[in-house]
């Protein structure tokens, strides 16, 4: 039942995940993300070429979508393995990504993330996971402006924070190896922007006259 219980919860984590938010937000406008601004249907893209409101919504449906994966999971695991639900949840919270990142609608071509794993952390992880990655993030956006570093510096939090609490025995070991994961994952998928910021070619997060924010991935 294990096993099937794991095949099951990633399945269906990877269901969750790989709902387009973006690109069906994009062609409700009439726009095909994968076309505009950075080619990406993630949230920071949708603010770029969707305005603001539309990036805040896809932002938040991602993040449902990591969110929803890892109770999916842990749903399921309290149905056929009862006493797994960590790392069921952990399970869902890999699929939930790779759903996302890798949507088999799109063609696997899906966004970085960043605004999964917000929804991941806040489902599977302490409270205080969840607090530091997103006070890494604002505090990394507000003084750089780069999105993509304020996203890598929140990337870092993540194992980071899981350790020190699970070297005082209040996160689980389990969850500093997905938090590890996660991060590699969203470096990987980073890639060019790290690419540009060592160039000095990345764009800073600006605002508009029209109040339409620029991006930066």
């Amino acid at each position: 039942m294990l096993w099937i219980a794991s095949l099951t919860s990633l399945l269906a984590s990877y269901l969750c995940g790989s709902f387009p938010s973006g690109f069906l937000a994009g062609k409700l406008r009439g726009v095909d993300l994968r076309k505009e601004g950075s080619g990406n249907v993630g949230a920071t893209n949708a603010f770029r070429v969707l305005g603001k409101a539309w990036g805040y919504t896809v932002f938040a449906a991602d993040a449902l979508k990591g969110f929803l994966g890892v109770w999916a999971a842990l749903g399921i695991a309290m149905l056929l393995a009862p006493g797994y639900e960590i790392p069921m949840g952990v399970v869902g919270a890999v699929g939930a990504v790779l759903g996302h990142n890798f949507p088999v609608w799109l063609g696997f071509q899906g966004g970085k993330g960043i605004s999964t794993s917000a929804g991941v952390m806040l489902g599977l992880f302490p409270p205080l996971v969840f607090a530091v990655g997103l006070v890494a993030w604002l505090t990394f956006f507000f003084t750089t402006r780069y999105v993509s570093v304020a996203s890598l510096a929140s990337a870092i939090a993540l194992p980071a924070t899981s350790l020190a609490m699970a070297l005082n025995g209040k996160c689980h070991w389990l969850l500093v190896g997905v938090a590890s994961a996660m991060c590699f994952l969203a470096f990987w998928r980073h890639r060019p922007n790290i690419a540009r910021l060592m160039a000095g070619t990345e764009k800073r997060f600006e605002r508009k006259k029209k109040d339409s924010p620029e991006a930066t991935t």
